[in-house]
């Protein structure tokens, strides 16, 4: 039972207004993505079961009550080994340090791998945080005892502010914990309007969609290093809007993948991206999505600023 402080109005004031800047960190598939849409109520960040796809630092914004909750869905917290991995590793833990709460997410169905043993060690040296322990996929636990067992080790580890198990695909457990951050989140102007839920750019947000669904798609088939960019978006005069995107690829090999036979696979990926697409706008999209191959995009430090990484001085 979570001993969630209370806020005392005075008689006949409105509640103060709260504002807080919440990190959600976690090994590559701990289910961030899809705890900040549940806590938003709306999906702003693309959800797959392609591990390390959020590269970037991608803030939801959920109301409760008189507070504003800012939640930044930070890339996957795993050994880097490439060039593209450092810089995303290198953004979630800058998003841990300059937030006013850090969330960090473990995956209660899976054992103890390595990344997460980094991910505590890391945290223990993270200054003047104290972290909320959100263990996820506890519906799929059917020991308990080695849940309790798991919450026990990981708090010994680090000091923690309030542990919470949860079910963030199914919503078990979220509404709790987002009334707790709500209660702890400092006094404040809110940062964005009431009805905003994401600071992503229409475009930007874009280019995730079409390439969440290239991932349902092709999810065994290409790299993760495929990349989408929204290189034109255009009002027309009926209200309709036309998108163009290039998807780019390393290979010639990976771009006839994409396309798939007779462009099938692009065509199925274009109706998806253009269905989701139409939903977000609430008008209609015309999609235009083209295959290109850029050999090693991932050293070119242009594409890092249009997705707000770092580009890393050194492989």
């Amino acid at each position: 039972m979570v001993d969630e402080p209370k806020i005392e109005p005075h008689p006949g004031a409105e509640p103060p207004r709260r504002c807080g800047v919440i990190a959600i960190i976690g090994a590559p598939n701990a289910g961030k993505s899809t705890l900040v849409n549940a806590l938003v109520g709306a999906k702003v960040t693309i959800i797959s079961r392609k591990v390390q796809t959020t590269r970037i630092q991608i803030r939801g914004i959920a109301m409760e009550g008189a507070s504003q909750l800012v939640l930044i869905d930070t890339p996957g917290i795993f050994a880097p080994k490439r060039r593209l991995d450092k810089a995303m590793v290198a953004s979630a833990w800058a998003g841990a340090a300059d937030a006013d709460q850090v969330l960090v997410l473990v995956d209660a169905a899976k054992t103890l791998d390595e990344d997460v043993e980094q991910l505590f060690v890391r945290l223990a040296d993270l200054p003047g945080k104290k972290p909320i322990l959100v263990m996820n996929k506890v519906d799929r636990v059917e020991d308990k005892g080695r849940l309790l067992g798991l919450v026990q080790d990981l708090s010994a580890r680090i000091p923690v502010a309030e542990v919470f198990m949860i079910a963030a695909l199914t919503g078990d457990g979220v509404a709790a914990l987002k009334r707790y951050l709500a209660k702890n989140v400092p006094e404040g102007p809110w940062l964005y309007p009431e009805d905003e839920l994401s600071d992503i750019p229409l475009r930007q947000l874009a280019a995730e969609v079409t390439r969440e669904k290239i991932y349902d798609l092709l999810h065994d088939e290409l790299p993760y290093q495929t990349t989408v960019e929204t290189e034109s978006w255009k009002t027309l005069r009926d209200k309709s809007v036309r998108v163009e995107q290039v998807i780019y690829v390393e290979r010639d090999s990976q771009k006839s993948i994409v396309l798939g036979k007779g462009g099938q696979t692009i065509k199925k990926i274009s109706q998806a991206s253009r269905t989701e697409l139409t939903e977000v706008v609430g008008a209609p999209v015309h999609l235009f999505l083209f295959v290109k191959v850029r050999e090693g995009w991932d050293r070119d430090p242009e594409r890092y600023r249009e997705m707000g990484l770092e580009f890393p001085t050194e492989d």
